[in-house]
Parts: structure tokens; C-alpha cells; sequence
């Protein structure tokens, strides 16, 4: 029997795994940064959104260059052991490489970098996992957005989207409201999805994204110095957006 000609469906949720060209690509890449630049730093972010990594390549684009990738390619690129490391001492920065972590090569001095990124921080949604950084209550009355200054009410057509994420809201003149007060969610618990929807649409931002620099080393003496991870309330700490490297 002859093989059907209809139409089959395609997903289109699957992502195509790079190539090993592509991989090869990104190595080749590091490692002529490694040879260009006086210092090399590893930083961590946490849940991450690729709006903000953008903001830190703008920000850095004449000094700097950065990347954000697979880990195993980058850690190959560096070298994990004093055999197979691209410069020397380089390779004691390759084992650190895990999880949610970045490259930045540069010539500002390490003074400059740690108080730049000790100051970079930008307000962001809380994700569903995160623990809530305070106590997030709605008042009686309409449900505003605090997306603008000064807040805005709840447009209409929200309104059943917000019943589904547990709101007992009802039409007031075209503006969904609460005849009730409604706690979203109590400081240090965890997160659920539907609490963490209803924070990014009522326009609640609780966490802040930051840069953590975890090491950084020195093409002139091979040195890699670590840096003491210092955790603040209301930051970010888990996440799984996928960044592209540049």
C-alpha cells in the first residue's frame, strides 16, 4: 500500500541542538578572547531573563565581551586540566563552571568590575519556585497594575484570567474588583505558578536580578582569585530561561 500523501503534523516546540561546527565555533571564539584580553571573569546570574543580560552587553559593549552558553562547551574552550588549559592557570576556573554562569573577558581592572556590578541591579518579576521576598496584599476594590506611576486599574478582558488565578472579582463599572481583601502571598514562602502570575500582572516586581561574580583571572600572572558569594534578600534564585551567547 502506497504511502499516504497527507499532510502530518510538526512540532514546533522542539529546539535544534547545535551543532558540533557550532560548538567547535563557540570555542574557537573563547579561546581568541582568552588571548585578547588581561583578565577573565566567571559570573553567575540567577533566574535570568535575557532582557537583562542584554542590558549588561550594551552597557559593556566597548570594554568588554561576553559569554553566555553551554557550560561544558566553555569550560572545554578554557581547558579543565593543566594539560588541555588554553593559557596557564586558566583551567582552575574551568572546574567552577556550573549551572546558570557566563564568561566576561576584559582590560578594566578588577577594582572597576566589582564595584560596577555591585551596583547593577534591576527590579524583576518573581518566577514560580522563588521564595517571596514580602507580603503582597490586595485591597478591597478595583485591582490595580502597578506597571505605570500612577497605577492604572485591571483592564476588563483580564478579568476571567483573573478568577482562573483564584481572585473572587466581580465587574464594577467596566473594572474587575474585589469586595475583599486578597493576600497573594506571605514573605519567605515559596512561590507557586498561579502566585507568581498574579504578581507579574498586577505588575509586582519583589525580586532583583543581579550579577554575581564568582572568580576572575589574570592572563599576566595565571592567578585565579575567587570572590565570596554575597546573598541578599531579595535576589533572584532560580530560574531556567535559556540565554544565547553573542
Amino acid at each position: 500500500m502506497p504511502r499516504s500523501k497527507r499532510s502530518k503534523v510538526v512540532s514546533l516546540t522542539k529546539v535544534a541542538k547545535k551543532t558540533k561546527e557550532q560548538k567547535g565555533a563557540m570555542m574557537g571564539e573563547v579561546q581568541q578572547n582568552i588571548d585578547k584580553w588581561k583578565y577573565c571573569w566567571l559570573f553567575e546570574v540567577g533566574s535570568m531573563r535575557n532582557s537583562h543580560l542584554k542590558t549588561v552587553r550594551h552597557l559593556w559593549k566597548d570594554s568588554a565581551r561576553i559569554f553566555f552558553g553551554r557550560g561544558a562547551v566553555m569550560a572545554k574552550a578554557l581547558g579543565t586540566t593543566p594539560e588541555e588549559e588554553h593559557k596557564a592557570g586558566i583551567h582552575k576556573m574551568a572546574k567552577q563552571i556550573k549551572g546558570q554562569v557566563g564568561l566576561m573577558f576584559t582590560n578594566s581592572e578588577p577594582a572597576e568590575v566589582t564595584e560596577w556590578f555591585a551596583d547593577f541591579k534591576q527590579p524583576d518579576f518573581a518566577r514560580a519556585g522563588n521564595r517571596a521576598t514580602r507580603t503582597v496584599i490586595l485591597p478591597a476594590g478595583p485591582v490595580m497594575q502597578h506597571h505605570s506611576d500612577p497605577p492604572e486599574p485591571m483592564p476588563h478582558n483580564e478579568e476571567p484570567q483573573l478568577r482562573k488565578l483564584g481572585l473572587s472579582t466581580s465587574m464594577n463599572r467596566g473594572v474587575p474588583t474585589l469586595q475583599t481583601a486578597h493576600k497573594i502571598c506571605d514573605k519567605g514562602k515559596v512561590l507557586s505558578a498561579e502566585q507568581a502570575q498574579l504578581l507579574k500582572l498586577t505588575g509586582e516586581k519583589t525580586v532583583t536580578f543581579r550579577v554575581h561574580l564568582l572568580s576572575c583571572w589574570d592572563a599576566n600572572t595565571g592567578d585565579v582569585t575567587e570572590l565570596p558569594r554575597k546573598e541578599t534578600e531579595d535576589d533572584e534564585v532560580e530560574g531556567d530561561d535559556d540565554a544565547m551567547s553573542e
